[in-house]
């Protein structure tokens, strides 16, 4: 029987701003670009928007943010902050109410100047038994997995660096993509140590930029300009917060979420033409292939190797760059799920 949410709700249109540094602007100064991008690409006006999704590390109540400074009375939001995946909960949320009628246009929508902000840092952390031993947040997590996806499975650096050089491959196709410059294996395997054992080319980008999606219903997802993309599956789960509660270092809650996007669709990982996951890490694509399907545990890293997942390669994943090549202002889900929409077109 199949889901109703499978296509139930369609994005009709998508708004980004430059990439890289946006100096004298803020965090919301700098949404609102691309939702006025979003807007005029859809053909839909502000006081259309009735339903307001986002989340941002540095507004706790950001739809209520977002509404009023766009002055907007919205019928239905949801502004639950799970880190930089916050926004495919987002689209889970806005599919859902506009299936129920909650809204009839949603705005999905995130703004960062985390690249130029006086207040540079880490997202703030919720104060643990892992605070005493003074971690480095959030990289001290994903180091900790890549160690031990290296000793499980025999990982090597070398693979690790592959996942770097190929976002770096297609952003080299991306005229939007903040590092466009060509990049080795060796200058990978080689960069500065910032914890062991991932080097600085195996860590996102941080840079300014914003994004915007505007969906709506299945029944009127063909009266806009763009050719709608519409939502056939998607799934959501959790596993852990802090790394002492994983309970196994090389298994991601991908494990859980992504089967239930592919039954929920009707497709398996085979059917699937083109990847886009979120790579803060180098350690992330290897674990979300696994988890995912697309090669079994253990495997990702000579997965990945030999240019697989670059231009040309068998699965073409991160095509815009990733946030390791192309964007990551603090949260990247928003951009690859706007990759993904324009891929699709």
């Amino acid at each position: 029987m199949e889901h109703e949410l499978r296509g139930a709700a369609a994005v009709v249109g998508v708004g980004l701003t430059p990439f890289g540094e946006l100096p004298g602007r803020n965090a919301m100064e700098i949404m609102a670009e691309a939702v006025h991008n979003a807007l005029a690409e859809s053909g839909v006006t502000m006081n259309q928007i009735d339903g307001i999704f986002g989340s941002n590390f540095s507004d706790a109540l950001m739809p209520l943010s977002i509404a009023e400074y766009f002055g907007i009375k919205p019928r239905f939001m949801d502004g639950t902050n799970i880190g930089g995946s916050s926004f495919v909960n987002c689209l889970q949320s806005a599919a859902a109410a506009l299936k129920l009628g909650l809204c009839n246009v949603a705005l999905i929508a995130y703004g960062s100047n985390m690249r130029t902000s006086t207040r540079r840092g880490p997202p703030p952390h919720a104060f643990t038994v892992e605070t005493v031993y003074k971690p480095r947040y959030p990289i001290n997590g994903y180091a900790l997995a890549a160690a031990r996806h290296m000793h499980e499975f025999g990982t090597t650096k070398e693979q690790l660096a592959e996942v770097a050089v190929a976002a770096r491959k297609w952003a080299m196709k991306n005229p939007a993509a903040v590092m466009r410059t060509p990049l080795t294996i060796e200058e990978v395997v080689n960069a500065r140590m910032v914890v062991d054992p991932l080097g600085a080319r195996d860590c996102c980008l941080v840079s300014d930029g914003g994004a915007a999606m505007i969906l709506v219903a299945r029944d009127r997802a063909r009266d806009f300009p763009k050719a709608p993309v519409y939502m056939l599956g998607i799934g959501s789960a959790t596993t852990h917060n802090i790394i002492g509660e994983m309970a196994d270092l090389t298994t991601t809650a991908a494990a859980q979420s992504a089967p239930r996007a592919f039954q929920m669709a009707g497709v398996t990982p085979a059917d699937i033409d083109i990847v886009e996951l979120y790579d803060a890490f180098t350690i992330n694509t290897i674990l979300f292939l696994e988890d995912m399907g697309f090669c079994a545990k253990g495997e990702g890293g000579a997965f990945v190797a030999n240019g697989n997942i670059a231009p040309g390669g068998s699965l073409p994943v991160n095509t815009n760059g990733g946030g390791l090549s192309c964007v990551h202002p603090g949260m990247y889900g928003m951009f690859l799920m706007i990759e993904a929409v324009q891929q699709l077109r």
